[in-house]
């Protein structure tokens, strides 16, 4: 079978259905299909994050996408609701708090200058002003924290699932079929996809937003992407004793990081493992890794019952660990939006735009990504993010 579109997204998740919404919001008048092979969103990486929309980055265009991010955040459930009913996604604005040792610290001033020249409401605290937001807190190998107040965490499967009903309901058709390939012309010119049941779905704009799935996905076609699948687990636990107030997300010295969900709390931790396709999560990892980290600095924590946990996967850029957005150099047609490297769900309101604005007009207006082009790699014009949680 053959099927003609304008505009074909692989991948359904939020940075494909925020450019799926954005493209159709804004005047794009083509047809657009979304290929998503997982109908479930079961190993979809957007509902197994931790949610969280954070301003504190070390580079301009993460921070500027950040911004935007928050602003659309702060209206969704109203501005995403359809007929009249809200998109709810329990967005909380409790804030980031990194937890900072003397050196962290001074690394971060330059972070913390771009931050605040940009507009970000960015505050150094002492020990005892960490204090006024986390009481239980053990500070005392803590020189400072840095905390932004209008940051916070949210559902992420709802805004993914926003998304996508927005952008079904402005005539986005999603088919949950696998993409097993990319195609092009003899000209080598984008031609459009072929699935696994053998379908050949034609279009002249094809989008690879299948996140870390993305890099096996181009070389297909022979086109360098270098993203690789990178496993990143979550636990949901139980604290003994509750905190007196909501927590902030906390990113603590040790890279462990934490906030509630609920009345309960999840935690996780960046850890080196081989680049894989791998769901599975370990309690001993929990236990060896995150839960001594936790109850060094939180006597609530010091007893816990864990609930369940799960693993998702990065995105990851190899490279620079930076969004890579915009026009593939090798494929004419051929778009990409992709490693994010966990920053994905904060950064798709922004990528959302930037893409519909890129094929409708040409051109970036609302936030200039062009710095996160896939044809940085060959030009060694990288985008180095420090700020990786």
């Amino acid at each position: 079978m053959e099927d003609r579109r304008d505009l074909i997204i692989v991948g359904g998740g939020v940075i494909a259905s925020s450019i799926a919404y954005n493209l159709l919001h804004d005047g794009y008048t083509g047809s657009v299909l979304v290929l998503e092979k997982d109908p479930l969103y079961e190993y979809a990486s957007t509902p197994r994050s931790a949610g969280g929309i954070r301003q504190i980055f070390s580079t301009r265009v993460n921070i500027e996408m950040s911004q935007y991010g928050l602003s659309v955040y702060q209206r969704f459930a109203q501005e995403m609701g359809i007929n009249g009913e809200p998109t709810e996604i329990d967005f909380k604005q409790r804030g980031y708090l990194f937890l900072l040792t003397q050196e962290m610290l001074t690394a971060m001033q330059p972070q913390i200058q771009l931050q605040k020249s940009l507009g970000v409401d960015v505050q150094v605290l002492t020990p005892q002003e960490t204090l006024g937001l986390i009481p239980e807190l053990n500070t005392a190998d803590l020189a400072a924290s840095v905390f932004s107040p209008k940051d916070g965490y949210m559902d992420p499967y709802s805004v993914m699932q926003g998304y996508i009903k927005q952008a079904k309901h402005l005539g986005a058709q999603y088919v949950y079929e696998t993409v097993t390939s990319l195609a092009v012309d003899e000209q080598g010119r984008m031609l459009g996809v072929k699935t696994q049941g053998g379908d050949l779905y034609r279009a002249p704009i094809v989008i690879n937003a299948c996140g870390a799935w993305s890099g096996d996905l181009s070389q297909t076609i022979g086109a360098n992407l270098p993203v690789k699948p990178l496993r990143r687990q979550v636990f949901h636990f139980d604290p003994a004793i509750p905190l007196k107030k909501p927590l902030p997300l906390v990113v603590d010295k040790s890279g462990v990081y934490f906030r509630h969900e609920g009345p309960k709390v999840i935690a996780g931790l960046s850890n080196d493992v081989p680049y894989a396709y791998d769901f599975h999560w370990e309690k001993s990892f929990f236990e060896s890794e995150i839960w001594p980290v936790l109850a060094d600095r939180c006597p609530n924590f010091e007893r816990v019952k864990l609930e369940r946990g799960w693993a998702g996967l990065y995105d990851y850029n190899v490279v620079d660990h930076n969004g890579i957005v915009g026009a593939h150099p090798q494929v004419e047609g051929y778009y990409v939006a992709t490693g994010f490297s966990g920053h994905g769900l904060q950064h798709a309101p922004a990528v959302g735009k930037s893409m519909s604005e890129l094929i409708r007009l040409g051109r970036f207006e609302t936030v200039d990504v062009s710095v996160l082009s896939p044809a940085r790699f060959a030009t060694h014009r990288l985008v180095v993010e420090d700020a990786i949680v």
